[in-house]
């Protein structure tokens, strides 16, 4: 009788890189926050910055990314969040890393004053802060790239020019089907400007690897300790 061969499953190289990827974003966990630049500590780690309108979805994204389901606060009162939560990232509790989460913006209840007020705080946040080496702005598909996200884009782009890499992340992409997705993408590489887009979802899981990987490469490039990603 003949003997069937056996086949040993090769690993998928994007499998683990993505297995790795989420592993290391697991290892979030809460650092300080800072209702002022000047509060927040000088970091020599890369840090990677996430921002968006009140209601992209932007501490949902986090808390999947991460695995955790508080570590990231959504607030009941959108727009009402006015600190940066800086989180670090890092095995055996050493930091090679650190994730930036900026005050939402846009939202209107929030008054005028206070609008100002934050949005020259990340103005001079993403103008200024040494060891940012990442931006990754979420927003919702649905609406696409508004002004106040171009503002920031525009704001960024001296930075982008000097090479900081930007991430555009669709949100919510669960609530389109696949041509409206597609087109979504298609409309927001335009409008990126040079920035990398992707198609994400909370609840679909969708892009959640190709984020964790994006985020792990851009510390990778920035030089973040090779044998703390391992």
């Amino acid at each position: 009788m003949p003997l069937t061969p056996s086949y040993t499953r090769e690993k998928n190289p994007l499998d683990t890189a993505s297995a790795l990827a989420l592993g290391w974003l697991h290892t979030a966990r809460f650092l300080t926050t800072a209702a002022q630049l000047h509060q927040l500590p000088a970091l020599q780690v890369p840090e990677i910055a996430f921002v968006g309108r009140s209601n992209a979805g932007k501490s949902t994204a986090i808390n999947t990314l991460t695995q955790q389901n508080r570590l990231a606060f959504a607030s009941k009162t959108p727009g009402r969040t006015q600190h940066i939560n800086l989180f670090a990232l890092g095995r055996r509790g050493q930091t090679d890393a650190v994730l930036a989460d900026l005050p939402g913006y846009g939202y209107a209840a929030v008054p005028q004053a206070d609008k100002l007020r934050w949005q020259q705080v990340m103005v001079n946040y993403l103008l200024t802060r040494a060891n940012l080496a990442a931006v990754v702005m979420l927003c919702d598909p649905r609406h696409g790239i508004k002004e106040l996200d171009e503002a920031l884009l525009e704001v960024i782009r001296p930075r982008v020019e000097q090479g900081l890499p930007f991430l555009v992340l669709l949100t919510k992409a669960d609530k389109l089907n696949r041509s409206e997705q597609a087109k979504a993408l298609s409309i927001a590489r335009l409008q990126a400007g040079g920035g990398d887009v992707m198609l994400f979802s909370a609840l679909k899981r969708q892009g959640v690897a190709e984020a964790a990987c994006w985020l792990r490469a851009r510390v990778e490039q920035a030089g973040g300790p090779e044998q703390a990603l391992a």
